[in-house]
């Protein structure tokens, strides 16, 4: 990753950030999240943050290994007043933000991802972790949600990449998509070049940006291939068309879902 690149992630951190804590503001942060049911849109502020500041002081620090929890600062707000939660959020993508600038995107660090064990893995994951959770909380709290084509695309890449990963490393969800000669093929109708060819071979998946015949294809807006992709709107839904196998989208979602 170039350095160009870099700042625009770190730019991008506190950006989406900020829409988050907007989002949430005024919201009842008691109430439960649809595509993160478990959770409520407080829990939902709550990872994001902490997630922001572990990867931050795992940049700051250099570390070696996974921080545990009670090593990150701050790792959860003090107490439940909403405008502590929104400062708190503020000042974790600010300083993890920050951290990232300071080591710059070559910096060696500790990373889950073997691939890539840079200061600019994190740059690129703590912004997609937060494009990802931002739809979950605009979800929740019933406000608009769009996203920069070049942010939405990049999430789907990255996506690609992780579950291509999980697959070379075992994962056994991940282990079943291969095989059978099938093919998914993404197709944004707003941006030009926006599509993605998935391909199942016996030795695993391979992907590229690419049109192409496929067993199944899905249309419709970047944003929205986007969130089915990452399985925050229905494949059902009316704002995106599935053409062809569906069954076999629904076969790719159910196991692709590392982490």
């Amino acid at each position: 990753m170039d350095l160009q690149a870099h700042e625009r992630y770190c730019d991008e951190i506190v950006r989406l950030t900020g829409e988050l804590r907007s989002a949430i503001r005024g919201a009842d942060l008691d109430a439960s999240v649809p595509t993160c049911p478990e959770w409520t849109l407080r829990d939902l502020a709550v990872h994001v943050g902490g997630a922001h500041r572990w990867a931050g002081e795992i940049v700051r620090t250099r570390a070696t290994e996974a921080l545990p929890d009670e090593q990150v600062p701050a790792f959860t707000p003090d107490g439940d007043d909403p405008a502590v939660l929104d400062a708190w959020l503020a000042d974790g993508a600010a300083g993890t933000a920050g951290a990232l600038r300071e080591a710059g995107p070559e910096t060696e660090v500790w990373s889950w991802y073997g691939p890539d064990r840079s200061a600019a893995f994190w740059a690129r994951r703590m912004t997609i972790e937060t494009v990802v959770h931002l739809a979950d909380a605009a979800l929740a709290a019933k406000v608009p949600y769009a996203m920069a084509p070049d942010l939405a695309a990049d999430t789907i890449d990255e996506w690609l990449e992780i579950v291509a990963f999980a697959q070379s490393e075992g994962d056994p969800e991940a282990a079943e998509l291969r095989g059978g000669d099938r093919s998914l093929h993404l197709h944004a109708t707003d941006v030009p070049d926006a599509e993605w060819l998935i391909e199942f071979g016996e030795d695993g998946f391979t992907w590229r940006r690419a049109h192409g015949k496929a067993t199944v294809a899905v249309r419709g807006p970047l944003t929205d291939l986007m969130l089915v992709f990452n399985r925050r709107l229905a494949p059902d839904s009316d704002r995106v068309e599935v053409l062809g196998d569906a069954e076999l989208l629904d076969f790719w979602l159910a196991r692709s879902s590392f982490g």
